[in-house]
């Protein structure tokens, strides 16, 4: 297994605004927004500290899932790749890459090259997929794609190592004598596993080196922290596991709008404060996000956190 951020120091990132806008999430903004926005944003991720920035997958929306969803989901490869050329030390995840809608040496081709363009900055992230249409058009398994996301992520590990010519058998994926190059710069990529269900965290515990939580509360993670740590000891996994969380809406400040009830704003040292929280709970990354009614807003909102705040996330 492999680590990529520092041990025993809680580390924050960032999932992208713009490039996915479903309304759960997404800013007003967001809508008229295009790729410099998104190069300045990341821009601002490299400067001020953050850890990673982080684009997700969907290929097709269905009409009967648009109105939550919407239809906006950037190319996770694309995008990043995009991003590599504007930003120097940000690491760059797919949170998530859902790698199970196509053949692993069709992934690995993908995410080798990236890596070898940005340096080795990679950070696969992998999810299951929940979109049933998306598979039906693609011919992939949407039933049994908890067991197809399990063997593709061992044949990644293999297709994405340091050989040239990998070779795998198993029970969907198999093959040998076929070369790819380039090869990825880091010597073993690391594949951090998205999901909070059952099936989800014993894949992370088993499987990865990290877990990607989605939508767990601050109570719930207590019991999920667990549960993967047991499942890993279980499993004869020795290796540390990078645990992460995805944290209320932040706003550094006080805010002259209402940016809802649920949000974690204040004074930095307020807001340090209540995230230092998560590293109680044993997780080692947050996911940060911040409320903003323009580019502007949000670039000043992360500058003011990596200079303001994140200073006293580990003091």
């Amino acid at each position: 297994m492999v680590r990529v951020l520092p041990e025993g120091r809680l580390s924050y990132g960032m999932q992208l605004p713009i490039q996915s806008q479903s309304t759960m999430y997404a800013e007003g903004w967001e809508a008229q927004a295009g790729p410099e926005d998104l190069a300045e944003i990341a821009r601002t991720a490299d400067r001020s500290g953050f850890a990673y920035i982080a684009s997700c997958e969907h290929v097709a929306i269905p009409r009967r899932l648009a109105d939550a969803m919407s239809t906006i989901w950037y190319d996770p490869v694309a995008t990043l790749s995009y991003l590599a050329a504007v930003t120097e030390r940000v690491l760059l995840l797919s949170h998530v890459a859902v790698v199970g809608l196509r053949h692993p040496l069709a992934s690995a081709k993908q995410y080798a090259t990236l890596d070898h363009l940005s340096g080795g900055r990679l950070v696969l992230g992998v999810g299951a997929g929940h979109v049933q249409e998306e598979f039906a058009v693609l011919g992939a398994d949407f039933p049994g794609r908890g067991g197809v996301l399990d063997e593709t992520i061992d044949a990644l590990r293999v297709a994405l190592g340091p050989d040239e010519y990998p070779e795998f058998a198993g029970k969907r994926f198999s093959f040998s004598g076929l070369g790819q190059k380039p090869r990825p710069t880091q010597a073993r990529i690391p594949v951090w596993v998205g999901g909070s269900s059952p099936a989800a965290v014993r894949r992370a515990a088993v499987r990865g080196d990290g877990w990607l939580p989605q939508g767990d509360s601050r109570a719930k993670l207590p019991d999920q922290i667990a549960r993967l740590k047991r499942l890993r000891d279980e499993a004869g996994v020795e290796d540390p596991i990078t645990v992460g969380a995805i944290t209320e809406p932040l706003y550094v400040g006080e805010a002259s709008w209402s940016v809802g009830r649920r949000t974690v704003t204040g004074k930095p040292d307020a807001v340090a404060e209540s995230l230092r929280a998560y590293g109680a709970l044993g997780v080692d990354q947050i996911q940060v996000r911040f409320r903003s009614r323009d580019r502007t807003e949000l670039t000043d909102q992360m500058a003011a956190f990596g200079a303001e705040v994140a200073p006293h996330l580990n003091t």
